[in-house]
């Protein structure tokens, strides 16, 4: 099924407003990401925001990955994060999930 739209052809529309990488980078609890859903999932992920701004800065500057590298260190340092405080749970005897 195709949809109709009012651009011209060969134009793409604009993404969504993306958060600053900074907001992106701060350290979230991944319990508090998690609270709330119903499925448990190996694939839900804290980070999904960060994930998501990249790829949109991506989108916007056609691929070049050099416009977007703090988007990249953000998504990096927000799983670093994450992956780190869920090894000191698993150290301290806490439950990840």
């Amino acid at each position: 099924m195709t949809t109709r739209t009012t651009e011209q052809p060969g134009t793409f529309p604009e993404p969504p407003a993306v958060d600053s990488p900074e907001v992106k980078r701060r350290n979230l609890n991944y319990r508090e990401a998690f609270q709330g859903r119903e499925t448990v999932s190996k694939f839900i992920d804290p980070c999904e925001g960060a994930s998501k701004a990249s790829y949109a800065c991506l989108n916007k500057n056609n691929f070049d990955r050099n416009k977007c590298m703090e988007y990249f260190e953000a998504y990096r340092d927000c799983k670093a994060a994450w992956l780190q405080q869920r090894r000191e749970d698993r150290q301290a005897g806490r439950p990840t999930k």
